[in-house]
């Protein structure tokens, strides 16, 4: 059996760094903090419309129900998804080759699974039940799974 090619040789990753927009990326002064500040204002909205989701779902909102605002806030939640996933794609490309040697980054980005799963496990089950130990334990697992994306993704910088 013949060995299997690695999935990014240092020749995709040559080429890849010689791209029109990276270089522009990496030499425009504003392009690389817009970046970081496009992704900061995803997190924050993702983070935030979850937060709260799942402060109800811990019955801490009792004044709300819980159903209505997943409903109403996950058009939030999509678009910071969408600004965090589209600058932190841009941010990746930049610098492929050291990112995915960084155990803070490759951590993140099976966390992002992980949270990722986990939503769509609770949603598929149909209508949120905050009775539920299961749903409880997920809104859980979720503030938890979500910090420690935010701590990996601090902590690509030093690693």
């Amino acid at each position: 059996m013949e060995p299997t090619a690695p999935l990014a040789t240092p020749l995709m990753l040559d080429a890849l760094s010689r791209w029109a927009p990276v270089v522009w990326l990496k030499a425009d002064p504003y392009a690389y903090p817009t970046l970081e500040i496009v992704h900061l204002v995803g997190i924050a909205l993702v983070f935030g419309t979850l937060w709260v989701v799942d402060l109800a779902i811990f019955g801490k909102l009792r004044f709300v129900d819980v159903n209505l605002l997943a409903r109403s806030v996950l058009p939030w939640t999509l678009a910071g998804f969408l600004f965090a996933a589209a600058s932190g794609t841009a941010m990746f490309l930049s610098d492929v080759r050291d990112l995915i040697a960084n155990p803070a980054f490759v951590l993140k980005m099976g966390l992002l699974c992980v949270a990722g799963t986990n939503a769509a496990v609770l949603h598929a089950r149909g209508p949120i039940d905050p009775r539920s130990l299961v749903t409880r334990w997920q809104a859980g697992v979720s503030i938890l799974v979500w910090t420690a994306v935010i701590s990996c993704g601090r902590w690509i910088g030093y690693l």
